[in-house]
């Protein structure tokens, strides 16, 4: 089914270049899940092939693939190890993100894209115990004080993924005497930034989403790169997409092993193996359903976003239900995936049996890591409320 969304020969060379990670990605994922470590191996060879620089656009010495090309490529990584890819998919998106936007000055961006192209990794620091997700918009307890032309930043930042091997973190604080969220590039290396390895849960355990600690952090006043605007109502971001595709993939590592288990398991109660049973092809078409369900919405809303951004490109001025037509598309694509998901997994593990839950088994790792789909963003219960409140304003129209 993925192969019917498979568009370029730039995408197929790459998922034939990710193909030679397959092997020792599969063959270390249980021990990282088991030892709670950081693939930092995994992230290094990523580098090395220039996987991570794969939303950098190519005039900048990235690969300019657009969030639809990338869905294919982390989809494909999520199915070798969800960790890894969680990982990855929040630096791919983040500069894919950038770059796409020009949120920073031009300069800020042409120089951040050097680090890009020599495979620096940069993710978002912005949720906080006290506020919970920043997408219920809690004001950040991080602040921002500037002192003689410097940027002085304090705070503590919760489920900063990737952690031990991010170059740059580009973190949410308030500037008190503006009343207002800045986004602040700030550099692993700069004094008072440390890491607290805090991440301690039974789901996606090889992601380092540790605590990002900053002591009065000094930073450059041209540090401050990103004023947030959401005066529009929505905030158009199809990059998040790259989330619901790491957890399609690991829904298809469960089919994958699930359909290999019926095919080659036969106990002595029948002849043959136990895919000739009507219950087991009964359980493996509704996997099949719910993954070609999950990928109809994954696919549609990127290349929806893809087609208005290129609209935008050409002059054509967004409009507020334009752009919330497709923000609740990408929020539903990723409640329909994380949830068809859910479902993918535990009906491989139907298949399976009781092995399933064996400790040297994938789909106990498989069912354990895609629970965590449920709590990126959105969360189901805002994407059902954004849903109902525009359906209710299209009708009182």
């Amino acid at each position: 089914m993925k192969e019917l969304f498979i568009k370029t020969e730039q995408q197929r060379a790459w998922l034939e270049k990710l193909a030679t990670l397959e092997e020792t990605f599969k063959n270390n994922a249980q021990v990282i899940d088991e030892q709670s470590s950081f693939p930092h191996h995994h992230i290094n060879a990523l580098r090395e092939i220039g996987y991570t620089k794969l939303t950098l656009p190519k005039e900048l010495g990235g690969e300019g693939f657009n969030v639809y090309e990338a869905i294919a490529l982390q989809e494909t990584l999520g199915s070798y190890d969800g960790s890894t890819a969680l990982a990855t998919a929040w630096t791919l998106l983040t500069v894919g993100e950038l770059f796409e936007n020009k949120y920073w000055e031009a300069s800020k961006l042409s120089e951040f894209a050097k680090k890009v192209e020599q495979g620096a990794i940069i993710n978002r620091a912005v949720s906080e115990v006290a506020t919970g997700s920043p997408i219920r918009g809690g004001r950040p307890g991080t602040s921002a004080k500037k002192t003689n032309g410097k940027w002085i930043i304090n705070g503590r930042k919760s489920y900063t993924t990737g952690s031990p091997e991010l170059d740059y973190f580009l973190t949410s604080a308030w500037i008190e005497e503006e009343e207002k969220i800045g986004f602040f590039l700030i550099h692993k290396d700069t004094k008072g930034l440390s890491i607290d390895e805090t991440w301690d849960v039974i789901a996606m355990r090889g992601t380092g989403s540790h605590d990002l600690v900053l002591d009065n952090v000094v930073v450059d006043e041209s540090d401050l790169v990103e004023i947030p605007n959401y005066t529009t109502g929505f905030k158009l971001n199809g990059w998040l997409l790259l989330i619901p595709a790491t957890y399609l993939g690991i829904a298809q590592a469960a089919r994958d092993y699930a359909l290999s288990f019926a095919n080659t398991h036969s106990p002595n109660s029948i002849q043959g193996t136990i895919a000739s049973l009507p219950n087991v092809q009964s359980l493996i078409g509704e996997i099949e359903l719910e993954l070609a369900n999950a990928r109809f919405a994954l696919y549609g809303a990127a290349q929806s976003y893809v087609e208005l951004k290129q609209k935008e490109a050409n002059g054509h001025e967004l409009s507020i239900e334009e752009g919330t037509i497709i923000v609740n598309a990408v929020n539903v694509a990723k409640h329909v995936v994380t949830n068809a998901g859910l479902k993918v997994v535990d009906k491989a593990m139907r298949v399976v049996g009781a092995k399933s839950l064996q400790r040297s088994n994938p789909l106990q790792r498989y069912y354990r890591d895609i629970r965590a789909g449920l709590h990126n963003p959105p969360m189901d219960d805002l994407t059902i409320k954004k849903l109902a409140d525009f359906a209710l304003q299209q009708n009182d129209k």
